[in-house]
């Protein structure tokens, strides 16, 4: 196949990966779009996205349009003559003026088996809702949101004690594998685009605030699944007073295993920060206190006086 001419529309770290194996296939890169540069830091400088900062160590021209809604922004997409655009992770809707200006179409690599979790956070969905397996779909774009038909899958394990992060860089890298082999099977027409089943959709909603406070009277199997699938970031979180402490620190838990153990959900059940749940116990064994980096529950335990009998909020 000969090279083609791409946009490429991405903007966290997950998306580099399928960014170098395109430009590794040997596929010419005509323009990067990403997301805006936002404050970051104490200072709130602004900082790149990943994909731009990346993008610009390679010498690839880059636009951080905050809407491809506009006509200017559409005509401009439309002059640079593309043969495809490969999306991944860019975060922005595209309108359908922008889905049909590239000759071939629009590629998307998502993280997850479609139907399973389209929308906005499928991996933390996949972990908090106990899947034990998911994978990257490369599919063709449409109006709607992940709806469109599959050019190729690749299936990837979930395991128990996989965190959100886990999971992710495994997920990066699957899908800078499939990406140039569905994009050369799509342009040369020797793979066919299957369409998504109609059973068997779920949305992977944005996290939201209320996905993260740990509610002990919840089944242990649930509260583990939740606290990996929220680990690294945001992170699920319950709160703990300390005496002299004027009052509820907010703790994030990172990473936990469910354990024996039974009592009065949030009451702590040993030394180790294994906690009573509404059936079965977790026991923390890594989390953040305000203003700390992340530790291993013992090096937290060290300084801390967390005792059993201790009722967690």
């Amino acid at each position: 196949m000969s090279a083609l001419r791409l946009a490429f529309m991405g903007s966290p770290e997950f998306s580099v990966p399928t960014l170098d194996a395109l430009i590794t296939a040997g596929h010419e890169i005509a323009c990067v779009y990403t997301q805006p540069a936002k404050p970051a830091g104490r200072g709130k400088k602004l900082r790149p996205t990943p994909v731009q900062a990346h993008a610009e160590s390679l010498g690839l021209p880059v636009r951080t349009p905050r809407s491809l809604k506009g006509t200017d922004e559409q005509v401009a997409f439309a002059a640079l003559n593309l043969d495809a655009a490969v999306v991944i992770a860019y975060g922005l809707i595209l309108p359908q003026a922008i889905l049909d200006a590239p000759h071939i179409g629009a590629m998307n690599l998502h993280a997850s088996i479609l139907p399973r979790w389209r929308g906005a956070a499928p991996i933390q969905r996949a972990i908090m809702a106990g899947d034990r397996m998911t994978g990257v779909d490369a599919m063709v774009m449409e109006a709607g949101l992940d709806t469109g038909p599959v050019l190729a899958s690749e299936t990837c394990r979930i395991f128990p004690f996989d965190t959100a992060g886990d999971l992710h860089d495994r997920l990066s890298v699957l899908a800078a594998d499939i990406a140039p082999g569905a994009l050369k099977g799509w342009a040369e027409k020797s793979l066919t685009p299957v369409p998504q089943p109609e059973e068997g959709v779920t949305y992977a909603h944005k996290i939201a605030a209320a996905d993260q406070k740990v509610d002990w009277s919840r089944p242990a199997a649930d509260i583990d699944c939740q606290i990996r699938g929220l680990s690294p970031f945001p992170g699920a979180w319950f709160e703990w007073s300390p005496a002299g402490a004027g009052g509820p620190l907010r703790i994030k838990a990172l990473m936990s295993e469910r354990v024996e153990g039974e009592g009065a959900p949030g009451t702590v059940l040993d030394e180790r920060l294994a906690i009573a749940c509404g059936e079965g116990a977790v026991r923390v064994t890594r989390l953040q206190r305000p203003g700390r980096g992340p530790m291993a529950a013992e090096d937290f335990l060290r300084g801390s006086s967390v005792s059993a009998g201790t009722v967690l909020s």
